[in-house]
């Protein structure tokens, strides 16, 4: 059984779900608007120029969780999904999806963006296994910390070997689609890398290495 692997965010979805949820957050008033929307933003550009530091950065996106019940941010997650996140659904990548599961292959999405946040969109396209940034939680509730190994950069090819170790699982003609330069250290360990609406530097990587390059946008 060959692993189909996803990113999510600006792959799988039509734009990024970590920087949408702090958008969120914003336009219901729960974080201060302006201090919220213009480190939020900050955040979204030193990704996209690959100078982000994850550890800085969960600091920030993860400290939401612990302010509040579970009660409240489960409420605030059923929201978020119908205005943010659905809106965002490509039909082209559940083209791609059904096209591998009929293959029989083994579907996950790996993401940088935190478990609590991605769980219900991998759902959403009816993907069973998620490798994600994990966010601590205690005594019921999120302590805005984070567990193990961020799933960012080389922390994607640490997390995905690890779960395979665990799941006796490898490899060979697997498959990767991203849209980001980010995760150029996994799209080099896969049998199949695809560049999904690829970024510039990723677009260049892929022209160089002879990878697909599709779109799903429509």
């Amino acid at each position: 059984m060959s692993l189909a692997i996803f990113d999510l965010d600006n792959t799988l979805l039509a734009g990024d779900s970590d920087y949408l949820w702090g958008r969120f957050l914003v336009e219901k008033g729960i974080v201060d608007r302006e201090s919220y929307e213009q480190a939020n933003t900050r955040f979204y550009e030193l990704y996209r120029e690959g100078k982000l530091d994850i550890a800085e950065f969960l600091a920030f996106a993860l400290r939401p969780l612990a302010e509040h019940s579970l009660e409240r941010l489960y409420a605030w997650r059923e929201d978020f999904i119908e205005e943010k996140i659905k809106p965002i659904l490509l039909p082209a990548a559940c083209e791609v999806i059904a096209k591998h599961r009929q293959a029989g292959d083994l579907l996950m999405v790996i993401t940088a963006t935190n478990r609590f946040v991605t769980e219900p969109i991998a759902k959403l396209y009816g993907i069973e296994h998620l490798i994600a940034t994990t966010p601590e939680f205690r005594d019921g509730r999120y302590t805005g910390r984070f567990e193990g190994t961020p799933c960012f950069q080389e922390g994607k090819v640490k997390r995905l070997g690890e779960w395979m170790a665990k799941n006796d699982h490898g490899l060979e003609d697997s498959w990767f689609y991203s849209d980001s330069h980010n995760d150029l250290p996994l799209l080099q360990q896969v049998s199949h890398p695809v560049a999904v609406d690829p970024d510039e530097t990723l677009s260049r990587v892929a022209a160089e290495k002879g990878w697909p390059v599709i779109s799903l946008r429509g």
